[in-house]
């Protein structure tokens, strides 16, 4: 609850984007193609099509074709990759400031593992 009470809407934002600031060069470059946004809790109909019992289940959740799926011949149309951070689910894991900060970059390494077409069980986090 600790890191809840002291971490508002907007310092949170900014958590998220030291986080991508924070990635090696490379990985860096990967999320100029990606919409990241923060949220303050997951949709229903996200958990309801990924079967998860409750919000604090995901913190984080990214939207698109991998980069390993990715072709030449994909149809137009297509929304550009997204990342969303939840924040609730976040701050509830979290028992103080520092680990905010460290689940925030975890879950945004996450989710560009996701880009480059890292199954969950591949992930270093």
């Amino acid at each position: 609850m600790a890191g809840r009470d002291h971490i508002s809407s907007e310092a949170f934002a900014q958590l998220v984007q030291q986080a991508i600031a924070d990635l090696p060069s490379p990985y860096a470059k990967l999320m100029e193609s990606i919409a990241v946004v923060v949220e303050e809790e997951p949709p229903e109909e996200v958990l309801r099509d990924l079967d998860l019992d409750g919000e604090d289940d995901l913190l984080g959740l990214y939207q698109g074709q991998s980069l390993a799926a990715d072709s030449f011949f994909r149809s137009g149309g297509e929304c550009p990759p997204r990342i969303s951070i939840y924040r609730g689910p976040i701050l509830r894991l979290c028992e103080s400031p520092e680990e905010v900060v460290q689940e925030v970059y975890d879950t945004v390494v996450h989710e560009l593992g996701h880009h480059v077409g890292l199954d969950d069980d591949e992930m270093p986090y």
